[in-house]
Protein backbone atom coordinates (compact mmCIF):
# COMPACT_ATOMS: atom_id res chain seq x y z
CA UNK A 1 0.00 0.00 0.00
CA UNK A 2 1.89 3.36 -1.28
CA UNK A 3 5.25 3.41 -1.29
CA UNK A 4 8.25 6.57 -0.13
CA UNK A 5 10.92 7.52 -3.02
CA UNK A 6 13.64 8.86 -0.82
CA UNK A 7 15.09 12.57 -2.08
CA UNK A 8 17.72 12.07 -4.66
CA UNK A 9 19.24 13.54 -7.57
CA UNK A 10 16.57 12.16 -10.70
CA UNK A 11 19.09 13.66 -13.32
CA UNK A 12 15.67 14.92 -14.72
CA UNK A 13 14.21 11.54 -15.21
CA UNK A 14 10.67 10.73 -14.08
CA UNK A 15 10.09 9.82 -10.07
CA UNK A 16 6.87 8.36 -11.04
CA UNK A 17 6.99 7.28 -14.47
CA UNK A 18 4.47 6.47 -16.88
CA UNK A 19 2.57 2.92 -15.95
CA UNK A 20 4.03 3.02 -12.52
CA UNK A 21 3.76 -0.07 -10.09
CA UNK A 22 1.68 1.62 -7.23
CA UNK A 23 -0.13 4.64 -9.09
CA UNK A 24 -0.35 3.70 -13.03
CA UNK A 25 -2.71 6.16 -12.99
CA UNK A 26 -0.16 9.48 -11.89
CA UNK A 27 2.76 10.79 -13.30
CA UNK A 28 5.52 13.07 -11.79
CA UNK A 29 8.81 14.52 -12.75
CA UNK A 30 11.10 17.21 -10.90
CA UNK A 31 13.34 19.28 -14.06
CA UNK A 32 15.53 21.34 -13.01
CA UNK A 33 17.60 23.52 -15.92
CA UNK A 34 19.76 26.47 -16.07
CA UNK A 35 19.68 28.91 -18.52
CA UNK A 36 19.49 28.35 -22.05
CA UNK A 37 18.72 24.68 -21.58
CA UNK A 38 15.97 22.89 -22.82
CA UNK A 39 13.86 19.61 -22.01
CA UNK A 40 11.46 18.31 -23.89
CA UNK A 41 8.99 15.07 -23.24
CA UNK A 42 5.61 14.21 -24.56
CA UNK A 43 3.02 11.53 -23.00
CA UNK A 44 1.07 8.96 -25.15
CA UNK A 45 -1.20 8.28 -22.09
CA UNK A 46 -0.98 11.02 -20.24
CA UNK A 47 -2.18 14.75 -19.71
CA UNK A 48 0.18 16.99 -17.86
CA UNK A 49 0.69 20.34 -16.25
CA UNK A 50 3.95 21.80 -16.82
CA UNK A 51 4.22 24.45 -13.10
CA UNK A 52 7.44 26.63 -12.26
CA UNK A 53 8.07 26.02 -8.87
CA UNK A 54 11.11 28.19 -9.22
CA UNK A 55 12.56 30.34 -11.96
CA UNK A 56 11.12 31.45 -15.78
CA UNK A 57 10.57 29.13 -18.69
CA UNK A 58 9.25 29.22 -22.40
CA UNK A 59 7.22 26.50 -23.47
CA UNK A 60 5.96 25.43 -26.82
CA UNK A 61 3.48 23.08 -26.66
CA UNK A 62 2.50 21.76 -30.32
CA UNK A 63 4.10 24.54 -31.55
CA UNK A 64 2.12 26.81 -29.26
CA UNK A 65 4.50 29.28 -27.36
CA UNK A 66 3.64 30.33 -24.18
CA UNK A 67 6.57 32.69 -22.80
CA UNK A 68 8.40 34.31 -19.52
CA UNK A 69 5.89 31.36 -17.68
CA UNK A 70 6.99 31.62 -13.38
CA UNK A 71 7.71 34.93 -12.02
CA UNK A 72 8.69 33.35 -8.22
CA UNK A 73 11.81 32.19 -6.87
CA UNK A 74 10.72 29.47 -5.17
CA UNK A 75 7.69 27.65 -4.07
CA UNK A 76 7.77 29.98 -0.82
CA UNK A 77 7.64 33.43 -2.32
CA UNK A 78 4.57 33.45 -4.75
CA UNK A 79 1.60 31.66 -6.84
CA UNK A 80 2.16 29.11 -9.05
CA UNK A 81 2.15 29.02 -12.91
CA UNK A 82 1.96 26.42 -15.58
CA UNK A 83 1.07 25.07 -18.67
CA UNK A 84 -1.51 22.66 -19.64
CA UNK A 85 -0.36 19.70 -22.21
CA UNK A 86 -2.70 17.58 -23.68
CA UNK A 87 -2.69 13.79 -24.62
CA UNK A 88 -0.18 13.06 -26.32
CA UNK A 89 1.54 16.26 -26.82
CA UNK A 90 5.33 17.44 -27.70
CA UNK A 91 6.26 19.77 -24.42
CA UNK A 92 9.61 21.89 -24.83
CA UNK A 93 10.64 23.73 -22.19
CA UNK A 94 13.07 26.15 -21.92
CA UNK A 95 15.07 28.06 -19.47
CA UNK A 96 15.01 31.82 -19.65
CA UNK A 97 16.40 33.02 -16.08
CA UNK A 98 19.47 31.63 -14.47
CA UNK A 99 18.05 28.66 -13.58
CA UNK A 100 14.27 26.71 -13.29
CA UNK A 101 13.04 24.02 -10.67
CA UNK A 102 9.90 22.82 -13.17
CA UNK A 103 7.53 20.33 -11.59
CA UNK A 104 5.81 18.19 -14.10
CA UNK A 105 2.25 16.64 -13.04
CA UNK A 106 0.48 14.15 -15.14
CA UNK A 107 -2.97 11.83 -15.00
CA UNK A 108 -3.70 9.32 -17.46
CA UNK A 109 -6.70 10.02 -20.14
CA UNK A 110 -8.05 9.29 -23.36
CA UNK A 111 -8.93 12.80 -24.73
CA UNK A 112 -7.08 14.86 -26.17
CA UNK A 113 -7.59 18.77 -25.33
CA UNK A 114 -6.25 22.02 -26.02
CA UNK A 115 -3.13 23.50 -24.18
CA UNK A 116 -3.68 26.50 -21.91
CA UNK A 117 -1.58 28.66 -19.47
CA UNK A 118 -2.02 28.70 -16.08
CA UNK A 119 -0.82 32.27 -14.67
CA UNK A 120 -0.66 33.32 -11.09
CA UNK A 121 -3.70 35.23 -10.13
CA UNK A 122 -5.39 32.73 -11.85
CA UNK A 123 -5.13 30.05 -8.72
CA UNK A 124 -7.97 29.41 -6.87
CA UNK A 125 -7.38 29.75 -3.06
CA UNK A 126 -8.24 28.52 -0.14
CA UNK A 127 -7.10 28.24 3.66
CA UNK A 128 -8.41 26.90 6.48
CA UNK A 129 -8.31 25.30 9.97
CA UNK A 130 -6.38 27.15 12.94
CA UNK A 131 -3.35 27.22 14.84
CA UNK A 132 -5.29 25.75 17.53
CA UNK A 133 -6.47 22.78 15.85
CA UNK A 134 -2.92 22.73 14.68
CA UNK A 135 -4.47 22.35 11.43
CA UNK A 136 -3.94 25.56 10.10
CA UNK A 137 -3.40 25.29 5.92
CA UNK A 138 -3.28 26.82 2.91
CA UNK A 139 -4.24 25.58 -0.80
CA UNK A 140 -2.99 26.97 -4.25
CA UNK A 141 -5.15 24.89 -6.89
CA UNK A 142 -3.87 24.74 -10.60
CA UNK A 143 -6.06 22.09 -11.90
CA UNK A 144 -9.37 22.09 -9.82
CA UNK A 145 -13.04 22.98 -10.64
CA UNK A 146 -12.13 26.06 -11.70
CA UNK A 147 -11.00 25.05 -15.09
CA UNK A 148 -12.59 21.56 -15.15
CA UNK A 149 -14.22 22.22 -18.22
CA UNK A 150 -10.63 22.50 -19.83
CA UNK A 151 -8.48 19.51 -18.45
CA UNK A 152 -9.67 15.78 -17.87
CA UNK A 153 -9.25 13.59 -14.43
CA UNK A 154 -5.95 15.92 -13.38
CA UNK A 155 -6.24 17.77 -10.50
CA UNK A 156 -2.98 19.74 -9.00
CA UNK A 157 -2.14 21.71 -6.01
CA UNK A 158 -0.08 23.42 -3.83
CA UNK A 159 -0.78 22.89 -0.27
CA UNK A 160 0.90 24.62 2.51
CA UNK A 161 0.76 24.37 6.60
CA UNK A 162 0.66 27.53 7.74
CA UNK A 163 2.85 28.71 10.52
CA UNK A 164 5.56 26.22 12.34
CA UNK A 165 4.50 22.86 11.87
CA UNK A 166 0.71 21.24 12.38
CA UNK A 167 -1.21 18.50 10.27
CA UNK A 168 -2.52 17.82 6.55
CA UNK A 169 -4.74 15.64 5.37
CA UNK A 170 -6.49 15.49 8.80
CA UNK A 171 -9.34 14.25 9.25
CA UNK A 172 -7.58 11.56 7.75
CA UNK A 173 -9.53 10.56 4.25
CA UNK A 174 -9.26 8.34 1.92
CA UNK A 175 -10.43 7.89 -2.18
CA UNK A 176 -9.91 4.46 -3.16
CA UNK A 177 -13.90 3.53 -4.14
CA UNK A 178 -16.04 4.28 -6.46
CA UNK A 179 -19.91 4.28 -4.68
CA UNK A 180 -22.13 6.08 -4.09
CA UNK A 181 -23.48 5.80 -0.38
CA UNK A 182 -21.03 6.54 1.44
CA UNK A 183 -20.23 9.17 -1.47
CA UNK A 184 -16.62 8.69 -2.39
CA UNK A 185 -14.68 8.38 -5.91
CA UNK A 186 -11.42 6.98 -6.50
CA UNK A 187 -8.70 8.82 -7.20
CA UNK A 188 -4.97 7.75 -6.95
CA UNK A 189 -2.01 10.44 -5.66
CA UNK A 190 1.18 11.74 -5.43
CA UNK A 191 3.21 14.31 -3.30
CA UNK A 192 6.40 15.92 -3.34
CA UNK A 193 7.40 17.53 -0.16
CA UNK A 194 9.72 20.44 0.55
CA UNK A 195 9.88 22.36 3.76
CA UNK A 196 11.08 25.77 5.09
CA UNK A 197 13.71 25.94 6.48
CA UNK A 198 15.09 23.39 3.89
CA UNK A 199 16.14 20.86 6.86
CA UNK A 200 13.02 20.53 7.88
CA UNK A 201 10.82 17.23 8.13
CA UNK A 202 7.81 15.57 8.63
CA UNK A 203 5.94 12.03 8.37
CA UNK A 204 3.32 10.77 6.08
CA UNK A 205 0.87 8.06 7.47
CA UNK A 206 -0.57 5.34 6.07
CA UNK A 207 -2.96 2.86 6.84
CA UNK A 208 -5.87 1.05 4.84
CA UNK A 209 -8.41 0.36 7.44
CA UNK A 210 -9.49 2.71 10.40
CA UNK A 211 -8.86 0.16 12.60
CA UNK A 212 -5.36 -0.62 11.34
CA UNK A 213 -1.70 0.31 11.86
CA UNK A 214 0.12 1.14 8.99
CA UNK A 215 3.72 2.40 8.09
CA UNK A 216 4.84 6.00 8.97
CA UNK A 217 7.23 7.28 6.45
CA UNK A 218 9.91 10.07 7.39
CA UNK A 219 9.90 12.94 4.87
CA UNK A 220 11.80 15.41 3.64
CA UNK A 221 12.69 18.26 1.04
CA UNK A 222 12.69 16.35 -2.28
CA UNK A 223 10.52 13.07 -0.60
CA UNK A 224 7.71 11.99 -2.82
CA UNK A 225 4.75 9.53 -1.68
CA UNK A 226 2.99 7.52 -3.99
CA UNK A 227 -0.92 6.68 -2.83
CA UNK A 228 -2.94 4.06 -4.14
CA UNK A 229 -5.31 3.49 -1.32
CA UNK A 230 -5.98 3.69 2.39
CA UNK A 231 -5.91 7.25 4.97
CA UNK A 232 -3.15 9.35 4.27
CA UNK A 233 -2.46 12.18 6.69
CA UNK A 234 0.79 13.59 7.17
CA UNK A 235 2.41 16.24 9.83
CA UNK A 236 5.12 18.73 10.00
CA UNK A 237 7.90 18.67 13.09
CA UNK A 238 7.21 21.92 14.97
CA UNK A 239 8.85 24.90 13.90
CA UNK A 240 8.80 23.83 10.44
CA UNK A 241 6.67 24.93 7.36
CA UNK A 242 5.55 22.07 4.52
CA UNK A 243 5.26 21.92 1.16
CA UNK A 244 3.46 19.51 -0.75
CA UNK A 245 3.05 19.01 -4.21
CA UNK A 246 -0.31 17.37 -5.11
CA UNK A 247 -0.63 15.17 -8.34
CA UNK A 248 -4.12 13.77 -7.92
CA UNK A 249 -5.77 11.52 -10.92
CA UNK A 250 -8.99 10.19 -10.82
CA UNK A 251 -10.24 6.96 -12.23
CA UNK A 252 -13.12 7.65 -13.59
CA UNK A 253 -14.62 10.98 -12.18
CA UNK A 254 -13.25 14.02 -12.79
CA UNK A 255 -14.60 15.23 -9.32
CA UNK A 256 -12.91 13.85 -5.84
CA UNK A 257 -15.01 12.73 -3.48
CA UNK A 258 -13.27 11.96 -0.30
CA UNK A 259 -14.42 9.35 2.44
CA UNK A 260 -13.37 10.22 6.44
CA UNK A 261 -12.25 8.49 8.85
CA UNK A 262 -15.51 7.40 11.00
CA UNK A 263 -13.35 7.63 14.03
CA UNK A 264 -12.39 11.17 13.45
CA UNK A 265 -14.95 12.69 10.90
CA UNK A 266 -16.60 14.82 13.73
CA UNK A 267 -13.49 17.22 13.23
CA UNK A 268 -14.80 18.05 9.68
CA UNK A 269 -17.68 19.66 11.83
CA UNK A 270 -15.49 21.18 14.42
CA UNK A 271 -12.04 22.77 12.06
CA UNK A 272 -12.95 25.84 10.63
CA UNK A 273 -13.20 26.28 7.13
CA UNK A 274 -12.87 22.50 6.28
CA UNK A 275 -16.07 22.39 4.25
CA UNK A 276 -15.07 25.16 2.01
CA UNK A 277 -11.57 22.64 1.40
CA UNK A 278 -13.77 19.91 1.02
CA UNK A 279 -16.16 21.54 -1.50
CA UNK A 280 -13.06 22.91 -3.82
CA UNK A 281 -12.23 19.34 -4.78
CA UNK A 282 -15.75 18.54 -6.24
Amino acid sequence: MGKHIPPHDNQNQAIIGENDETTPLCYFNNVRLKKGEEYRYSLADYESTIVLAGGTCDIVVDGEQFTNIGQRATVWDGNPAGVYVPVGSEAVVTCVSDQADILIAGGRYDKKLTPFEIKPEESDQVQYGSDDTKTHRKIKHILGQKNADLRGRLLVSELFTVGAGGWSGFPPHKHDEERDDPNETRFEEVYQFRFNPDFGFGAQFLYEHEDDCGPVYHVKTGSVIAIDKGYHPSVAAPGYEMYYFTVIVGESSKSLKQYFDPHHEYQVHTIPGIKDMIAKFK
